[in-house]
Order: C-alpha cells, then structure tokens, then sequence
C-alpha cells in the first residue's frame, strides 16, 4: 500500500518530468554541438532502449505483484494507480522521443525535421 508521501513523490516526479519536456520541446529549440552519424545512432539506441526497458520494468512489476490481488481493490483506487502508470510510461516516451530529436540533430537533419 502506498503512503501518502510516496503518491506525492510519483505524482511531483511525473509532473516534474512531463513540465521540463513540453517546455523544452515548445521553447528550447535543438542545437546540436556537433554532427555525428556515430553518436547520433548511438542516441537513437538509447532512445528505443530506455524507452523498452520503462516497459519491461513495467511489466516486471506488473507481473510481480499480481498474484498478490486476492481482490481487485476499490474503483478509485485502481484509477489513481493507473493513471501514475500512464503518466510515469508516457514521460518515459517522451524522453525517448526528446533522444531522437537530440540524436537527429547531430545526425545533420535539417532543424525542421528535427522539431
């Protein structure tokens, strides 16, 4: 059961993660330091795997603490879990997105196609 300081945590962590994405991505545009193919595969590696290992932890988890359900808990209760879930998997997303247009960037794509 979690506590009320640690729904406070999640809840301050994914909004936290979630604010410094949208600003970054609507006010802070790409300048790459440098053009690299190499780094820039490197990148988009990092990209696809932060973004599977969020799930694959998910699952892990998931998986791990199902057995234990005797009873689906309360309505409201299963609301509020799933909505951290989503917020915390869909801010994983957008780092990962926010790798890829970092990782275009240095790959020498021209700025539009990088937004």
């Amino acid at each position: 059961m979690l506590v009320l300081s640690d729904q406070v945590g999640i809840v301050v962590s994914a909004a936290l993660l979630h604010c410094c994405y949208w600003t970054r991505l609507k006010w802070v545009p790409v300048r790459p330091p440098f053009h690299s193919v190499f780094v820039a595969h490197l990148l988009f590696f990092a990209s696809r795997v932060s973004f599977f290992f969020g799930g694959a932890l998910f699952s892990a988890i998931f998986f791990r603490h199902l057995p234990e359900l005797d009873a689906f808990p309360p309505l409201a209760q299963a609301v509020v879990k799933s909505v951290y879930v989503a917020a915390t998997l869909f801010g994983l997303f957008c780092y990962s997105l926010e790798l890829d247009r970092f990782g275009k960037a240095i790959e020498g794509w021209p700025p539009d196609r990088c937004e």
